[in-house]
């Protein structure tokens, strides 16, 4: 056996960073979810003791593309979570729905997990809910307690001086890097980190391929703190081989207000994921954050750990059929064919609703105040000023004078608004942005155009009685669907959403179907009771809990 410092050299060496999937490393992090150990036991006990490494591992990759074929790793509870979702929504083939065609949607749908939800399938397995040591020792609501009587924090805040001051210590072979996302050069490096090891399941189809500009607006919102972007890299050879961020959020928690930091971007590489890496960065850039004076958090996950505050579920809207059925995305259903299917999905060339027109500086001023006014309506939302506004709506728009008027070279985000021809008063704005996955393998394509809804207003919302009259579900079915209409233009392949916000107003009726990703938002040392999300909590309308695009 190899000394573990020649380990460490392998692992890192830039020839094992390809799409290749090795499960080595897979089963000592308790982050990792593998659905796949009782198969490995079955194809384990089965070979023969001369049976070589290189054998075993074509075996495994053999037995993982089985499982997915077969199913066996979706839970019979999913299976009859969809079904009774889609029995509850109608719509076209729902009369004809029933436990054997659900099932064998959710066996095509399998590949999608990693682009809809990023998580596993319903995002919950036994290891997830019962063994999380390092959240029992965090300030986080613990499974199984009750609503809080009143929200507020769970740990009183401390002076700075109180705080560690020092970094925590990380095995013998690693070291601390605080990440400059303003250099290309260390951008470029989150970026291949991510692009090769964000997936966590060993059968992944498609890999988030988040840009250098990408992150570059994620992570630069105003007032960001470089000691947030935390990383790790092999001392031997400065290879950054894990990373996590923070950026701050002032958030609105129903009647509270307070500076929390949005956590996102965990990742450590795919073959370190034994060296309990993820746990010390959590633990590093919540002790940044507290240096800072901030003592709470929010962030989302497709896994559940203690506890979440709310769970939303991944819908998603083809764009380009025919791609996605060639890429095994969508598929035909029993009772579609795929010209109708194409047909059906069409979209005009043109933005319908009067006055709609691309976001400018000039417009800041007055989008801040509708998005303000129109935010109040939900129990957890982002505040921000006219300069958060412009990073969110406009800072990531590209370079000027490229690509073409639906597509701009670096683009990230598009936004547009509505103006009243008359009054020239923004009635309306929408927004979405850019998140691109890699077809891992595929003879054709290679990317995966993923566009995701981001924020959106709609002065409608004001009017008298808007919810019962459904004036506010038309207008948004229009604003939307223009989302949609540029997307298509821009050439995405799909558009995605959660169901959050005022989504379930417009989601079926503009052909969003329903995905097999979930996504769970957690608050760091907060209590509240639970939010709106998927489903209706206390009252509040299905998704009217969650007001933050996590992206």
């Amino acid at each position: 056996m190899s000394n573990p410092t020649t380990k460490i050299e392998e692992i890192i060496d830039a020839s094992q960073d390809s799409d290749v999937q090795d499960d080595s490393d897979d089963n000592g992090a308790e982050e990792h979810a593998d659905h796949d150990d009782a198969q490995r036991q079955q194809e384990t006990s089965s070979s023969t003791a001369s049976s070589s490494k290189k054998k075993k591992k074509k075996r495994s990759k053999a037995a993982k593309a089985l499982n997915a074929l077969t199913g066996k790793s979706i839970p019979q509870t999913l299976v009859d979570q969809v079904l009774e979702t889609v029995k509850a929504e109608g719509g076209e083939g729902s009369e004809q729905a029933n436990a054997e065609n659900v099932r064998q949607a959710l066996e095509h749908m399998k590949i999608m997990d990693i682009v809809k939800g990023k998580a596993g399938l319903g995002g919950i397995n036994k290891k997830d809910m019962g063994e999380h040591k390092f959240w029992s020792t965090q300030p986080v609501p613990q499974l199984g307690e009750g609503p809080p009587e009143e929200d507020g924090y769970i740990e009183p805040s401390k002076p700075a001086e109180e705080v560690r001051q020092d970094p925590y210590p990380l095995p013998k072979d690693f070291e601390w890097s605080i990440i400059d996302i303003t250099d290309p050069i260390q951008a470029t490096e989150v970026h291949e980190l991510l692009s090769l090891h964000y997936v966590e399941d060993g059968d992944a189809t498609f890999r988030f391929k988040y840009s250098p500009e990408f992150l570059q607006w994620a992570l630069q919102v105003p007032g960001y703190s470089k000691d947030w972007h935390v990383g790790v890299r092999v001392k031997s050879n400065k290879k950054l081989v894990g990373f996590i961020s923070g950026v701050p959020m002032l958030l609105q928690v129903r009647k509270n207000k307070f500076m929390s930091a949005e956590i996102n971007y965990l990742c450590v590489h795919k073959k370190l994921r034994s060296k309990r890496l993820a746990p010390l960065l959590i633990k590093e850039v919540t002790r940044q954050i507290h240096l800072k004076g901030i003592f709470q958090a929010i962030y989302t996950a497709g896994v559940v750990v203690p506890t979440p505050v709310s769970t939303t579920q991944y819908q998603h809207r083809n764009l380009n059929v025919t791609k996605l059925i060639d890429i095994q995305f969508s598929f035909v259903p029993r009772n579609m064919t795929l010209a109708r299917m194409i047909r059906l999905n069409q979209l005009s060339n043109k933005p319908q609703l009067p006055g709609v027109r691309e976001m400018t500086e000039k417009d800041i001023p007055q989008v801040t105040e509708l998005y303000a006014k129109y935010m109040e309506r939900f129990d957890m939302v982002p505040v921000m000023d006219a300069q958060e506004i412009r990073h969110q709506f406009l800072s990531g728009s590209g370079r000027s004078g490229t690509g073409d008027k639906w597509r701009r070279d670096g683009q990230v985000v598009w936004a547009y608004v509505v103006e009243d021809k008359d009054s020239h008063k923004i009635t309306d704005f929408m927004s979405f942005y850019s998140l691109p996955s890699t077809v891992i393998n595929h003879t054709k394509h290679g990317v995966l155009e993923a566009a995701y809804l981001h924020y959106y207003a709609s002065d409608t919302a004001f009017s008298e009685n808007a919810d019962e009259k459904g004036t506010l579900k038309e207008r948004l079915q229009g604003l939307i669907g223009d989302a949609l209409i540029v997307a298509n233009n821009a050439q995405f392949d799909v558009f995605n959403a959660l169901t959050m916000m005022d989504n379930n107003l417009f989601l079926k009726e503009l052909r969003f179907a329903v995905g097999n990703g979930f996504l769970n938002f957690y608050l760091y040392n907060w209590r509240t009771a639970p939010l709106a999300g998927m489903k209706e909590e206390n009252g509040v309308p299905i998704g009217r809990g969650i007001g933050v695009v996590m992206v």
